[in-house]
């Protein structure tokens, strides 16, 4: 084994090696650090079932349905029952409670919204459609999907016109849905909370008052995927990119305090984020032959001066990402329906590509479920500063997991974008590693007794 002081010959690519999930440099640094090359999490047998079961004829049903309603702006009509958000949300809400038993409740999450011009010029009830999944032995522990089910056309106040809203954003309230029925059937350790949201289109309304009502109540939320847009392949000029879903993931923390900045600043963390960490944490369990799907990880905490309602979330500092198709057509998004010198407009269902969606629903499934069934990210991860040395101790809380069997201290280079090296350390709350922490670092790492991981937490400095 290599030490700190020759490890740092060789040095690490900045993307990861095609087709094999396994970051870039783990394999060519070899033994020139200490650890074992980290590699990806192969799914187990209960998710493999898992990812059998979803279904794209059921996907193509729900956003076929949903695109029947018309519009489901956030300001048409909430008691018509066959036109507007209210026969969506109530359709939705008879959909889902299907699926609740006795570990899963389904419930309406309603609030008034107060005017916030332009686009909510008057007060207006919000509702949001959450299907919670109590987990059996980690309850407290919670991990969130959602789509939202409002739509709209060209004018964002126009609540009369046609706003089918197919892949804009029945296909993200699709994923939900469906993984809301498979999931529905199983137990897992931490609860999964499923949600269809509204008011996203007029200011992401019901993600926020969703997020604030968790954070008031003090939920342990560690992790949020949202999915908006997920339901073509094919760009506007045509070409194809059926295997490959983009994760939006911030960098710079959108909740950041000033003290938390002026620490970030001093020890270069730029890169590792909650929301980093949940990213690199997707690849893993979810670039596989059984999703079939390859995860383009995308350095911005949204596309270019837009959002969505992962945002409310970041805001509240729990770690979140939003899932996208891989190009978006305009021409099929945020449009009046209509044919123009010969091209049709509109948010159509015929525009969507169900098997990608389906593919979609499995990156998200191998997700929240490798999540929900392994440990959880560890709590007050830290690197002891209080001597000069050129080795780092690294600290951590313990976990409650039954099954929590153990740690691994992870590195990288700080040129490298995921970590490429582990240690096991075993069931401990401290390590000691022979590198220093000024030249490469560190995360930590849980694992169960059957070998499933958790996300890395990146620690902060403790004099």
């Amino acid at each position: 084994m290599g030490t700190r002081r020759t490890f740092l010959s060789a040095s690490v690519a900045a993307a990861a090696l095609a087709g094999t999930g396994i970051p870039a440099g783990a394999e060519q640094l070899g033994g020139c650090g200490p650890g074992k090359p980290v590699r990806p999490q192969p799914p187990d047998a209960e998710l493999k079932a898992i990812l059998r079961e979803i279904d794209e004829r059921r996907i193509e049903a729900i956003v076929r349905k949903l695109a029947s309603f018309g519009t489901r702006h956030t300001l048409s009509s909430q008691d018509d029952p066959v036109r507007g958000i209210g026969a969506a949300r109530d359709w939705i809400f008879a959909e889902m409670s299907k699926y609740a038993n006795d570990t899963m409740k389904v419930e309406l999450q309603s609030y008034i919204q107060q005017p916030a011009p332009p686009r909510i010029p008057e007060a207006v009830r919000i509702t949001n459609v959450l299907a919670t999944l109590r987990g059996s032995t980690s309850p407290d522990r919670i991990y969130v999907v959602s789509g939202h089910y409002d739509s709209r056309c060209t004018d964002a106040n126009d609540f009369t016109s046609d706003a089918p809203g197919a892949n804009d954003d029945a296909s993200g309230v699709a994923v939900a849905m469906e993984l809301a029925r498979i999931m529905s059937k199983r137990r897992p350790e931490a609860t999964i909370v499923f949600a269809a949201v509204a008011g996203e289109e007029q200011g992401l309304h019901g993600a926020r008052h969703m997020a604030t009502t968790y954070k008031s109540a003090g939920a342990d939320i560690q992790a949020m995927f949202t999915n908006d847009i997920i339901g073509s392949s094919t760009a506007d000029d045509g070409t194809r990119d059926p295997r490959t879903v983009r994760l939006f993931a911030e960098g710079v923390p959108t909740a950041e305090t000033p003290a938390e900045a002026n620490v970030r600043r001093s020890v270069g963390g730029e890169n590792d984020s909650s929301s980093r960490q949940l990213s690199r944490f997707v690849r893993s369990v979810a670039v596989n032959d059984a999703t079939g799907m390859n995860v383009r990880v995308i350095y911005r905490r949204d596309r270019y001066l837009r959002g969505g309602d992962h945002i409310p979330f970041l805001e509240q500092a729990y770690p979140a990402a939003r899932f996208t198709e891989p190009n978006e057509n305009y021409a099929h998004q945020h449009q009046d329906v209509r044919v123009e010198n010969g091209v049709q407009y509109g948010d159509l269902p015929e525009f969507c590509d169900f098997p990608y969606i389906a593919r979609v629903a499995k990156v998200n499934a191998a997700a929240l479920w490798s999540l929900a069934n392994g440990p959880g990210t560890p709590k007050g991860v830290r690197i002891n500063t209080s001597r000069l040395t050129n080795d780092t101790d690294l600290l951590w809380q313990r976990g409650s997991e039954p099954d929590l069997a153990g740690y691994e201290v992870v590195w990288r280079e700080t040129t490298a974008h995921d970590w490429t090296h582990y240690i096991d350390v075993g069931d401990t709350t401290t390590a000691r590693v022979d590198l220093s922490k000024d030249n490469v670092f560190f995360g930590v790492r849980a694992y169960d007794k059957a070998g499933h991981r958790s996300p890395v937490a990146f620690p902060t400095p403790q004099s």
